[in-house]
């Protein structure tokens, strides 16, 4: 009976030593990142298009830092020629994908609102139908965020 109770406390030890060994080197990756004050902006990476040859283009944010935070937000999208994603975006496509374009011009304001007061694009959620511009969105704040650390 002992050598079981031995060998369970053993294994327990064990098994404790695996959670703090975990737990340590998932904490270690989550570094503060300190921001200097000012604006800055970014820009996603090109994307040609979806599986419907939709949504081509790119996003650029400018964002205002202040103690840490993102205070104020900017966010445009444009065609891979430079022209800005507007109200008249997607006009000469069918009814259903100008709709989908329209959904798309039209996240960029909640996109820019939903980041306010935070330190990071993480916590920002896609709009339903608008996941491309949220991946460009994100893509370009953290852009912006790169230019924006402080390096001591």
């Amino acid at each position: 009976m002992s050598k079981k109770i031995c060998i369970t406390s053993l294994l327990a030890v064990i098994l404790s030593a695996i959670i703090v060994l975990t737990f340590t080197a998932c904490s270690s990756d989550n570094k503060t990142v300190e921001y200097t004050n000012g604006t800055y902006t970014g820009r996603s990476s090109d994307f040609d298009e979806d599986e419907s040859g939709n949504g081509a283009g790119y996003g650029e944010v400018t964002i205002k830092i202040e103690d840490n935070k993102i205070t104020d937000c900017n966010f445009k999208m444009y065609e891979l020629d430079g022209t800005l994603k507007d109200e008249n975006y997607g006009a000469d496509l069918s009814r259903e994908n100008r709709l989908k374009a329209q959904k798309a011009v039209q996240s960029a304001d909640k996109y820019s609102s939903a980041i306010i007061g935070k330190s990071s694009a993480d916590n920002v959620d896609a709009i339903s139908g608008a996941t491309i511009s949220c991946n460009e969105f994100k893509e370009a704040v953290n852009d912006a965020l790169k230019k924006a650390e402080k390096t001591s």
